[in-house]
């Protein structure tokens, strides 16, 4: 990169300073709300930035000393970065820098930067609210954490939740985030849901006590590894007839998160109720119709029946 020389004027300065401020206070914002935690979690140490994502420090470094061109000439400005502990899968990013150059009274190019990144986080799945059978906020953040891997799923980054806010999910029940805070995502701003007044957005609730506090759980299915379909059974079944008739079909009965995946990136539609992994009655509809609920896509929920009630059954085959 070629240097041109500039005045060291204070209206540089101002200019310089301006340019500081504008790039370095990036944070999204979105409707009215905007997600702290970054801000609050950051700390530096001396020689660059260190940001914490969900228990991952980004670690940015720029070296300490000023860099010294001359011109005409080119500079390298250095700018590393990793991650402690080391990422099992790949993140994209974006790199920013700010420059500050100056030409000194010996003729001499001085150049000072800022260097920092934004993430891109690329994980494609479906993220969906969960409370267990015994109802709603009944779950502290290591049992929520537990709920979701019973499911085939994994606790949702707020990332995660935002993306899928962005998609339209609307729901008033607060839940555990991975990184330990408790928030909702409102489409449709209601009195029960911060107030119809409001912005529509994601709520933050920030974190809360892992042990002592108790909410829903919102957890993230990833593509599915098998096939998700409904049992075609002369019968309906109770929930243990459920079972068996999965396992006479060498399946089993499925996971509430690997409903949610055939339904998210399958298309899977089926407009009758039927027994899930945790007792759960659900059915999966891609494209709204008369008679099958609410106009728009998503998964039904008839709640946890008593177990002798009899439903259909969806069952889960390996590939």
């Amino acid at each position: 990169m070629r240097l041109q020389p500039q005045r060291h004027t204070m209206q540089t300065e101002i200019l310089v300073c301006f340019l500081l401020f504008a790039t370095c206070q990036c944070l999204p914002f979105y409707n009215g709300f905007y997600y702290d935690h970054i801000l609050n979690n950051s700390s530096s140490n001396g020689n660059g930035d260190v940001v914490h994502f969900n228990g991952v420090k980004l670690v940015v470094d720029t070296p300490e000393d000023a860099l010294f061109g001359y011109r005409g000439g080119n500079i390298t400005l250095p700018c590393s970065f990793h991650y402690e502990p080391k990422l099992q899968s790949p993140r994209r990013f974006r790199v920013f820098m700010v420059q500050i150059i100056w030409l000194h009274f010996t003729g001499q190019i001085h150049g000072f930067y800022y260097c920092f990144t934004d993430q891109i986080f690329l994980s494609a799945g479906v993220v969906f609210p969960y409370q267990p059978h015994h109802g709603r906020y009944q779950l502290n953040f290591h049992d929520a954490k537990k709920a979701c891997e019973a499911q085939d799923a994994m606790m949702a980054s707020f990332e995660q939740l935002f993306r899928a806010w962005e998609e339209g999910l609307d729901w008033c029940n607060a839940g555990w985030l991975m990184d330990g805070t408790v928030q909702y995502p409102i489409t449709l701003p209601r009195e029960p849901c911060g107030g119809k007044d409001t912005a529509p957005g994601v709520r933050n609730y920030g974190e809360r006590h892992k042990h002592l506090h108790r909410y829903d759980v919102f957890c993230f299915s990833s593509a599915l590894k098998g096939k998700v379909y409904y049992l075609e059974h002369p019968d309906k079944l109770t929930y243990a007839e459920a079972k068996e008739a999965c396992e006479q079909d060498d399946a089993k009965i499925a996971k509430v998160g690997q409903l949610f995946a055939a339904w998210k990136f399958l298309d899977f539609d089926r407009c009758d109720a039927g027994w899930l992994d945790d007792g759960s009655v659900r059915y999966p509809i891609a494209f709204p119709r008369l008679n099958c609920g609410p106009p728009e896509p998503g998964v039904r929920s008839f709640g946890f029946p008593e177990k002798h009630k009899q439903f259909g059954v969806f069952c889960y085959k390996m590939n």
